[in-house]
């Protein structure tokens, strides 16, 4: 099965790391040594859809109360969310348990999550794919960076299909 079609039928980043490790040594010729590090390191901490959900739903819930942000909300967002999105668990749902703290810290009621709670399960599993698709590049750079790409046929990039990811 596809990395990103798992990642998003599970919502889960956590479900996704035995596509993640093998479509990263199969396809890409990453070492084993550096995917099997960073991919459920990534799993763990690597949340990039998350903070960017949990910033775009709170001002969205701002707007839907009517409440002004300042540049210091909007600062202290962006923070609460990138510390949230690191303590999140890679699997479904908890982003919008997490989005319960951003809320509370920039005074937003916290009944706000309800107006994201319909289709959150959608949003999820978008923002499973991001947080895959960053795990995934980040290991490219690492095992760029590190010299532990093991050779792969010269056009095997301009070869691989969206499926195979």
């Amino acid at each position: 099965a596809s990395t990103m079609v798992v990642a998003f039928s599970t919502s889960s980043s956590n479900a996704t790391i035995p596509t993640s490790l093998k479509a990263m040594q199969e396809n890409f010729g990453v070492s084993k040594s550096i995917s099997s590090f960073t991919i459920p390191l990534g799993s763990t901490i690597n949340m990039d859809g998350t903070a960017i959900m949990q910033g775009m739903a709170t001002v969205f819930i701002a707007q839907a109360y009517g409440v002004e942000l300042t540049m210091g909300n909007y600062i202290t967002v962006i923070f609460t969310a990138t510390l949230a999105s690191i303590g999140t668990a890679g699997v479904p749902g908890v982003g919008l348990i997490m989005l319960g703290m951003v809320l509370t810290e920039i005074g937003l009621p916290l009944d706000g999550i309800a107006l994201i709670m319909g289709i959150d399960r959608l949003l999820d599993m978008l923002r499973t794919v991001v947080n895959v698709t960053g795990d995934a590049i980040c290991t490219l750079i690492v095992a760029k960076t590190e010299s532990e790409i093991i050779e792969v046929e010269e056009d095997s990039f301009e070869n691989i299909k969206p499926e195979s990811l």
